[in-house]
């Protein structure tokens, strides 16, 4: 790969801008790919939510984790929620727990299965130890300018 300013010069440069670029770019192809099979970001987040939890989780459990997720909010939340029900992904019980149906599970699958190429073509030519320090370096920033993460 070849970068855009020499060593030296990438030191000076801004990290808003470049952490900026980099989640447009991210989420960009998420999104894109998600959309290439069906389905949108925040779907794809209650599906996991619902498909990895131990135990049943309730509606307003899932709501209330995703509604930060890159700033969606609680309406929205709610109505991907209301969407992958009615696609037939999830089913809800008279108590609000949410369920994967057969066919929300083979989506789940498949949806998993092209996050984790996603994953693999984002993390190319990048080893576990650049990515562990990348990942510090940006929660650092984040402390640094009085911010706060999702999971804070």
């Amino acid at each position: 790969m070849e970068y855009t300013h020499t060593d030296a010069e990438l030191i000076r440069q801004p990290i808003g801008y470049w952490s900026w670029a980099a989640y447009k770019a991210v989420i960009a192809r998420t999104r894109a790919a998600l959309a290439g099979i069906g389905t949108t970001q925040p779907q794809w987040w209650v599906l996991a939510q619902v498909a990895r939890a131990g135990t049943p989780k309730t509606r307003d459990e899932v709501s209330r984790l995703l509604r930060n997720y890159l700033d969606t909010g609680p309406e929205a939340m709610e109505s991907e929620i209301d969407t992958t029900i009615a696609r037939g992904w999830i089913t809800e019980t008279p108590e609000g727990r949410l369920a994967l149906t057969p066919e929300g599970r083979t989506f789940y699958d498949k949806a998993a299965a092209l996050q984790d190429d996603l994953w693999t073509e984002r993390h190319a030519g990048i080893s576990d130890e650049e990515y562990l320090t990348t990942m510090k370096v940006l929660q650092r920033f984040i402390h640094n300018t009085g911010g706060r993460a999702w999971h804070h």
